[in-house]
């Protein structure tokens, strides 16, 4: 495949061997299991809590629908991602990043383009409590506003579920990797199923179009008393920064491998005082800048829409298929080649529309914006 990135042939080994970020942070040693881990962490997260209020802007029905299938999709979509890093590492081009496996089969396909232009928090239901506010399960009275509140959700849900970082986990598992991916998946999806229909469910169920973007904040209102008792708050507030912790550590590896490829020697050790001072500087240097754009921007809910339209649709609704039919190129007569090009177009359409109504609607509550307030934007 000409000029596609070289992998783990003689060339490819020099170049890993040089490349202090593939040899200190992304180190191929792991299990099943661990894939698990890091799969559960990277998607269920402190993101859930949006939930209920995805739910807010499609109802019982779609919601469930749109959760059930997202959940689906992503499944297969992870899946088939596996397939194409395993099928790139049996051609001598073992890839442990993402942007390599991209430009290895976009690159190798140009004439195909020619061709075709958490354990995190679950709601607490307060529903025995006498100050639970009443419950409302009305969708906006227009019609255009429950289209753009719809898409608008269907954005949160793809944050939700997406994961930017499948080639570098696969990186981290001992070889053969597909085997222990789709282990992982299964595990990962087993805490998803538990934890996202619990978490839709009561906190809908509870606050119905009340919902706020942050649920936590649903118990904490404004007005009157809280919905549940202090210590059960500050504990659920103790196990969702625990469950940031791991999420942010693990999403940063992406970043510490970037910034470790530039900054660390491969030549000495990865504790050495060459690399060792550097990796504690800039890595503590990119955490603080994180933990400040996250405390100054108020718009979880609105936030989780952006991302999940303009970067996790994209990424793991569209490209996981099209990687795969350009690898494996399944015949028009499969069943794998329909299902893959409806899912793109299907969720292209979605994207686009997205776009647009969580963009409108972070225009809408920019009114509302104040850097660092303490008050969730909804």
């Amino acid at each position: 495949m000409g000029g596609a990135p070289q992998g783990d042939g003689p060339l490819g080994e020099i170049r890993r061997e040089n490349d202090a970020g593939a040899s200190f942070v992304l180190q191929s040693k792991g299990e099943w299991w661990h894939a698990g881990f890091h799969l559960t962490t990277a998607i269920v997260g402190p993101t859930i809590l949006t939930l209920p209020y995805a739910f807010r802007g499609l109802g019982w029905v779609l919601g469930f629908i749109c959760l059930t299938a997202m959940g689906a999709v992503t499944f297969y979509s992870y899946y088939l991602m596996s397939l194409v890093l395993d099928h790139c590492e049996k051609g001598g081009r073992r890839h442990i990043r993402f942007r390599e496996l991209a430009a290895d089969v976009l690159d190798s396909n140009k004439h195909w383009h020619q061709r075709r232009s958490y354990f995190a928090c679950r709601a607490m239901p307060p529903g025995i409590s006498r100050n639970a506010p009443p419950r409302d399960y009305s969708l906006e009275a227009s019609n255009s506003s429950r289209l753009f509140n719809a898409f608008n959700s269907i954005s949160i849900l793809a944050a939700i579920f997406g994961n930017g970082i499948l080639p570098e986990i696969q990186a981290t598992l001992a070889p053969p990797a597909t085997g222990k991916m789709v282990k992982g998946l299964i595990m990962c999806y087993g805490v998803i199923f538990v934890t996202f229909y619990s978490s839709a469910v009561s906190g809908y169920w509870v606050f119905g179009n009340k919902s706020n973007s942050n649920i936590l904040k649903s118990f904490m209102p404004d007005e009157g008393p809280s919905l549940a008792p202090v210590w059960v708050l500050g504990l659920a507030i103790i196990f969702v920064l625990l469950q940031l912790f791991a999420i942010g550590l693990v999403y940063s590896q992406v970043a510490y491998e970037i910034i470790e490829k530039k900054s660390a020697d491969v030549n000495q050790g990865i504790f050495s005082k060459r690399n060792l001072i550097p990796r504690i500087i800039f890595r503590s240097l990119y955490v603080t800048f994180c933990g400040f754009v996250a405390a100054m921007l108020p718009f979880f809910g609105d936030i989780n829409a952006v991302v999940g339209a303009f970067g996790f649709i994209p990424l793991d609704f569209v490209l996981p298929m099209l990687l795969y039919n350009m690898t494996y190129k399944p015949t028009k007569m499969s069943l794998a080649y329909w299902v893959n090009n409806t899912i793109i177009v299907v969720f292209t359409f979605v994207g686009l529309m997205g776009a647009f109504s969580s963009t409108r609607k972070l225009v809408l509550d920019a009114k509302e914006f104040k850097l660092f307030s303490s008050n969730v934007v909804e």
